[in-house]
């Protein structure tokens, strides 16, 4: 499991589409997020049992919300963006798993996964 990643969005600004696929300027991806230890560990549960959950395999990406109360599951995304200014290679590379051996890793996973 990679490390969070988390969007910082400039004041007033909305993560659009231009934010998410043109790389507009008032949204940093950063990665790895601001998590203490014990959060990064919360956050890693949660994501893997909500994977759980929906029978999930190989790969997805867990959005979820910091709120005062704790983490709340936003969206699980089974086929995250790859492009250069994606989070879930940005996490991963993060995480010290350059892109090819992500994708090595993920082509791995899949001739592992039976039909």
């Amino acid at each position: 499991m990679s490390v969070a990643g988390e969007i910082v969005l400039g004041s007033g600004k909305f993560y659009d589409f231009e934010s998410k696929y043109l790389g507009a300027p008032g949204a940093d991806l950063v990665c790895p997020a601001d998590l203490s230890d014990a959060e990064l560990a919360e956050f890693q549960d949660l994501a893997a049992c909500a994977f759980d959950a929906i029978g999930g395999a190989g790969l997805a990406r867990v959005d979820v919300f910091l709120t005062s109360e704790g983490f709340v599951v936003n969206e699980l995304n089974t086929m995250p963006g790859f492009t250069p200014i994606s989070m879930f290679p940005a996490c991963w590379l993060a995480s010290g798993l350059s892109y090819p051996a992500l994708l090595d890793e993920l082509i791995a996973l899949g001739l592992e996964t039976e039909r």
